[in-house]
């Protein structure tokens, strides 16, 4: 790799404590979903399938909270295309977690 070449994982990358293993099930929309697909794969352990709306996603990424990972994950995403949008759920430890976008939505027992 060449010296300043930036990864995902130094774009990921985040002073820790304790990580917690996150499940995602989430849908992403965006004007270059070509663009956004293959960075999906890079970013999480999982699955990127094709739906009529946009991408479907099923993985995992580690971090401190489901708001840590979720702002992470959309983050890394706009900055291919700022008009990408992520619903997404975020299960971890019997909870799982709602994001619109940035916004969370709710809490309820997994």
């Amino acid at each position: 790799m060449a010296r300043g070449t930036i990864t995902v994982q130094t774009i990921l990358a985040w002073d820790t404590g304790l990580m917690v293993m996150f499940r995602l099930n989430g849908s992403v929309s965006s004007e270059n979903l070509t663009a956004i697909g293959p960075l999906l794969a890079q970013l999480l352990d999982g699955q990127v399938t094709p739906t009529p709306d946009g991408l479907h996603i099923d993985g995992v990424m580690e971090g401190d909270d489901a708001r840590d990972v979720n702002r992470r994950l959309l983050s890394a995403l706009r900055r291919v295309e700022r008009r990408t949008r992520l619903r997404a759920e975020w299960t971890a430890d019997g909870s799982t977690y709602r994001f619109f976008d940035y916004a969370f939505k709710s809490e309820r027992p997994a």
